[in-house]
Formats: structure tokens, C-alpha cells, sequence
């Protein structure tokens, strides 16, 4: 008799990301002979649903394809007791033949609320140890449930295509971080879990109506299922997968127009710039305004929209200051973006 459908579910989904992180250090090792042979691969785990079907997951494929599973838990110290609770983790992710194994604690800045302070606390974490071990990838246990609720905040941010398409399946720096359960919904790996016997814990915040994502899970996704019908998170997610697609090939088209439209002195013409679809020259002229040194989370819609009306509503107006002390100005038939 074979594993329960939702086990064997997960399984797979992971072992389609270990084939791939297999097939490319393979590809490095032959460039880099100094490349241990076996990759490490970490799984980030909080000790909920998601992440120890993702660990269990990790723990039984990887060995059978000659990789190296290990596994990191983050504290953040947000709660009383926090520390003995990873440690829990910590000690359940050995219990599972993973090694190497930590608990990191981290300290959770004010910068962008508390839900982004997280993040950027965790990520710098989970980087950190992946630096530390040498792991050629961290596994996250994002499900298809999480995509959805990602999709409808980038949709509530009115922050265009980019937000829309979600997650990607592999992100980071080189491709570290994959999501093996951007297909699979919540529901699948907490069955896992049962199914295993493994222990889960509830993390109480993703029940307090103080975050937004919170709300978003137990009220708003709700709400929108009675109204629509329960395909509203499969439909969420492929909105998000279509999405990416689409801001990939115009990413790519701007990437192309940045360089027909620039001039010797690295200045943009005007006139190259206005024959452009709005899509790819607003891109061209985010582009041009992070090179200069504007910082990307602090340029805006509203940024790009003040100098795009530069070209196509041209009224003789003044310089436009952008974050990182940038300035755009338009002289004659060029726009020039520089640090003031």
C-alpha cells in the first residue's frame, strides 16, 4: 500500500525541485571542480502545517538522490517563549534525519510594519545560514492558498502586473529560495502532517486580526468564496502565474528599449521614449531611476507616472525629485535622471 495521497502529493512537488537543483550543481560542479559533489539543501521551517510537510517531505526524498538535507528555524522573538518553541523545531527537524540543523534568533526592526520587518528579518536570516553551510537552495513552504492571499494584497496596492504575479517557484539570489508547494494547497500539507503523525504548531499570529494577511485568510478569501465560489484560490494563483509571464516579456522588451533609447551620454531621447507602449517606457524609466540610485521599494507609482508626463505631457515643467536624491528633468529633446 503506498503513502497517503497527500503525502505522496508533497513528495513529489519536492522532488521536482531536488531534480532541479541536482541538474544545476551538476552544471556548476563540471565549471567549478571545487564543488562538494553532494548539495545541501535547507528547508526553512516555523514548525506549522506547511513547513514540517515540507520537512518531512525533504528529509525522505533527498537522501534517496544523494543530497544533503538540512534545516533552519527562525526565531523572531515576538512571543513569549519563542526560543523554547524553536528549539522544539529545531529538535523535530533532527528527529527527521535532518542535518545540519539550527535555531536562529533574530531581532525584528520597526521599517515597513511589523508584517514586512518579519520578513526582511527572516529572509536575512535564512541568507545568512545558506551562506554559512554553502546550501545550493532554501526550500519555503508557501502553498497555493498563500499565492492567492498575495495576489489579492498586490491587487489592493494597485502596484501593477509585477504585484499581481505573486511568488515565484524560484527567487533570491542564483535561485535560492523555491516554493515546491506553490501547486498544492494548505489543506494538502496539513493532511501530510496528520497523516505522519507530526507534530504542528498554530503560530497565533496568523490568526490576529492586527495583520493584514490575517484578515485577508479568514475574512476577505471567505467572503470571496461565498460570493464567487470555491475556485477563487485556483483562480488566484493562475492570475498570478499569467501574470508573471506577461511582466517577464515586458521586462524583457524594456530591457531591449533602454538601450535603443539612451544616448552616448547616457542621457534618454525624449522622442525614442514617446513611441513606446506606456507599459515598457514606465519600466525604461523605473530602470533608468534605480541605476541613478533611487532605492526600488521607495519608487512609486506615483514617481514613475510624474516622470513619464516629462514626455507625454510636456508643459515646460521643473526638475522632479525622486527618492535617493535623485532629480529628472527633461532639457530640450533628452531626459536626464541623475543624483542631484
Amino acid at each position: 500500500m503506498g503513502p497517503h495521497p497527500a503525502v505522496a502529493a508533497i513528495r513529489l512537488a519536492v522532488r521536482r525541485v531536488l531534480h532541479d537543483v541536482l541538474t544545476e550543481h551538476a552544471a556548476h560542479t563540471s565549471a567549478a571542480p571545487s564543488s562538494p559533489a553532494s548539495p545541501l539543501v535547507l528547508v526553512a521551517c516555523s514548525g506549522g502545517a506547511d513547513s514540517m510537510a515540507l520537512a518531512s517531505a525533504l528529509a525522505f526524498e533527498a537522501p534517496k538522490l544523494g543530497i544533503r538535507a538540512g534545516g533552519v528555524t527562525v526565531d523572531h522573538g515576538l512571543q513569549s517563549g519563542s526560543d523554547d518553541r524553536a528549539a522544539e523545531v529545531a529538535a523535530r527537524m533532527t528527529a527527521l534525519g535532518l542535518d545540519p540543523v539550527e535555531a536562529v534568533t533574530v531581532t525584528v526592526g520597526r521599517t515597513g510594519g511589523p508584517e514586512a520587518a518579519a520578513r526582511d528579518a527572516r529572509y536575512a536570516a535564512l541568507d545568512a545560514a545558506a551562506d554559512r553551510h554553502g546550501a545550493a537552495a532554501v526550500l519555503l513552504g508557501h502553498t497555493r492558498d498563500d499565492q492567492a492571499e498575495t495576489v489579492l494584497l498586490g491587487l489592493a496596492r494597485g502596484s501593477g502586473i509585477r504585484s499581481l504575479s505573486g511568488m515565484a517557484a524560484v527567487s533570491g539570489q542564483r535561485g535560492r529560495y523555491r516554493r515546491p508547494f506553490l501547486g498544492l494547497d494548505r489543506q494538502t500539507a496539513r493532511k501530510a502532517c496528520m497523516a505522519q503523525s507530526l507534530p504542528v504548531w498554530d503560530d497565533p499570529h496568523n490568526a490576529d486580526p492586527a495583520y493584514t494577511r490575517s484578515r485577508l485568510r479568514h475574512e476577505g478569501l471567505p467572503a470571496l468564496e461565498k460570493a464567487l465560489g470555491k475556485g477563487v484560490v485556483e483562480a488566484l494563483a493562475r492570475t498570478a502565474s499569467l501574470s508573471r509571464d506577461d511582466a517577464d516579456a515586458l521586462d524583457a522588451w524594456a530591457a531591449e528599449a533602454a538601450r535603443a533609447v539612451c544616448a552616448e551620454n547616457g542621457e534618454l531621447e525624449v522622442s525614442k521614449l514617446f513611441v513606446l507602449p506606456p507599459a515598457v517606457r514606465r519600466r525604461v524609466l523605473r530602470r533608468a531611476a534605480i541605476q541613478a540610485g533611487s532605492p526600488a521599494g521607495s519608487l512609486f507609482a506615483r514617481h514613475i507616472e510624474e516622470m513619464d508626463r516629462l514626455i507625454t505631457g510636456w508643459r515646460g515643467q521643473g526638475a522632479i525629485n525622486l527618492p535617493g536624491r535623485v532629480v529628472a528633468q527633461r532639457r530640450g529633446g533628452r531626459l536626464v535622471i541623475r543624483q542631484g
